[in-house]
């Protein structure tokens, strides 16, 4: 009996240390595809470094649409004729296959569109009907996400087409103790519904550059734990199974000593 209780608390203390090594931390990959942070590892992935940031319209976003007309053209065909009105004041939903339904010229497909390629097309539209037609168009949930070793993890709403990582942990309320600062993860959606991950050192200024700090709307920021938090929020874990092996083993302990 207490040979087999040996070999269970030695399984148990194995998945301890592995569990407290690996558990914790999100995001992990054998083989990262990009190493912004030391540059000399694997080279910076230069498509998201330096491409471009005009948000691209997604299915389910929702659309602000303002429309406005020559004063001088009298019509009825806007439910809300006045000049500069929205067409709905909570925004329009792109369904799922793109489309969005305007007043009199129906629907519109602008899902994979920047705003300005979204705002173009519907006006080409709405030239039909009315002279001198202007669209006013912006995506209303433009947002990214930090998580992890900040103050406060969460959504962080976007009211401009970039932000930078300083400004997203500045707003997140700065990185805590155990933060790891020398490796920070930004995952960035790609082509075909692929995701990309870069990381970033923020105690090497040298290896600083701007198009490395921007995010894109939709990016996720991970701020790793250092290897003590892990630990510790593992230990912690762990501690309830012990608990369960204990009083597993306890009334073959009692009868042994009853015996004895």
């Amino acid at each position: 009996m207490m040979n087999y209780i040996k070999i269970l608390l030695g399984i148990m203390t194995t998945l301890l240390l592995v569990g407290c090594s690996s558990g914790y931390q999100l995001f992990q990959e054998q083989n990262a595809t990009t190493d912004v942070a030391r540059g000399h590892e694997k080279k910076p992935d230069q498509s998201i470094a330096h491409g471009s940031i005009e948000y691209i319209i997604l299915p389910q976003d929702r659309l602000e649409v303002i429309l406005y007309k020559d004063p001088n053209q009298e019509t009825t065909i806007m439910a809300q004729p006045e000049l500069g009105q929205s067409v709905n004041k909570k925004g329009i939903l792109v369904n799922t296959k793109g489309f969005i339904t305007l007043p009199l010229i129906g629907k519109v497909k602008v899902a994979g569109l920047t705003q300005t390629q979204a705002s173009d097309k519907i006006i080409k539209r709405y030239k039909k009907f009315i002279n001198t037609p202007s669209i006013y168009l912006e995506v209303l949930n433009k947002r990214l996400y930090v998580l992890g070793e900040v103050n406060k993890p969460g959504v962080i709403e976007l009211d401009k087409e970039k932000m930078t990582l300083i400004e997203a942990i500045a707003l997140a309320g700065d990185l805590t103790d155990a933060a790891v600062r020398n490796k920070i993860a930004v995952l960035t959606s790609g082509e075909k519904g692929t995701m990309r991950i870069r990381y970033i050192d923020l105690t090497n200024f040298n290896t600083l550059k701007f198009n490395q700090l921007v995010l894109r709307p939709n990016d996720i920021v991970y701020v790793r734990p250092n290897n003590w938090k892990a630990y510790k929020v593992g230990s912690d874990d762990f501690t309830s199974i012990f608990q369960t092996i204990r009083n597993i083993v306890a009334p073959f302990l009692d009868i042994k000593n009853l015996r004895e």
